[in-house]
């Protein structure tokens, strides 16, 4: 996902640090008015855009960006007039970045950024009067909590039997960087057996610390075929503390 919010796309590779993967939401766009960092949460149309690496980053380059808008016409983030751009398709005045500050707050809008899931199922010590209007972001970067995002197909599928069928539950919805085959079995959330363990992908990377991840009103916004559907999160929060998949800390990083 290169920029923050916007789609992104599947590679072949991935080369993790302990930063997370290269070139991972290494851009975001900033409103200049709060100077928050603007997500789906507060701006769903960001969801209509896709952006893609034309160059692909390494530790030494930052490769380069092309964002496809809805219409089809696309623009590179790093050229001018590209804020300008996307600015104009979401009628708010917005500017692409690719340096993340030290403190970096995304802003939110504490009546729906759960959806019709009340604050307090998701966040049990928030109330409406009490909490932030934004979510804190990792230190010194655009994502939400962990270097790594983690989702198993049969945690997808398990979602989907508990909704009853009608939604179309996807792991787009849920924007993983490592999406695992975990195998036919849908009958449990299975990232839960890896708490406190570590997980070795691709030979030489090794994760840990595996966080369960609370979700939010944009695992329901509509993207390419798939409808907004707010029972996505109903359903989550009601079997799942709102949570799917596990954020993890690199170990040991690698391709």
């Amino acid at each position: 996902y290169p920029v923050k919010s916007m789609r992104g796309g599947t590679v072949s590779q991935l080369l993790i640090t302990d930063r997370g993967s290269v070139g991972d939401r290494a851009w975001a766009l900033r409103d200049p008015t709060s100077g928050r960092i603007a997500s789906a949460k507060r701006f769903p149309r960001l969801l209509e855009f896709r952006a893609t690496y034309v160059v692909e980053p390494t530790m030494t380059t930052p490769g380069r960006v092309r964002i496809e808008a809805p219409d089809g016409q696309t623009v590179y983030a790093d050229e001018p007039g590209a804020s300008e751009f996307v600015s104009s398709v979401l009628g708010r005045r917005l500017r692409l970045e690719n340096q993340p500050r030290g403190d970096e707050k995304t802003g939110i809008d504490r009546r729906t950024v759960f959806g019709d899931v009340p604050v307090s199922e998701m966040k049990p010590d928030w109330t409406p009067e009490t909490m932030p209007d934004y979510f804190q972001l990792k230190t010194g970067t655009f994502f939400e909590i962990g270097a790594v995002y983690l989702l198993g197909s049969g945690s997808v599928g398990h979602l989907r039997e508990l909704q009853g069928g009608t939604a179309l539950i996807d792991r787009r919805r849920f924007r993983p960087n490592i999406y695992i085959d975990t195998g036919p079995a849908t009958d449990r959330f299975v990232e839960d057996e890896w708490i406190g363990g570590t997980l070795e992908v691709g030979g030489t990377v090794v994760l840990d610390q595996f966080q369960p991840t609370l979700w939010c009103v944009t695992s329901t916004l509509a993207q390419e075929e798939l409808p907004r559907d707010r029972s996505v999160l109903r359903t989550t929060a009601q079997y799942h503390s709102g949570c799917l998949g596990v954020y993890a800390s690199v170990q040991h990083p690698g391709l």
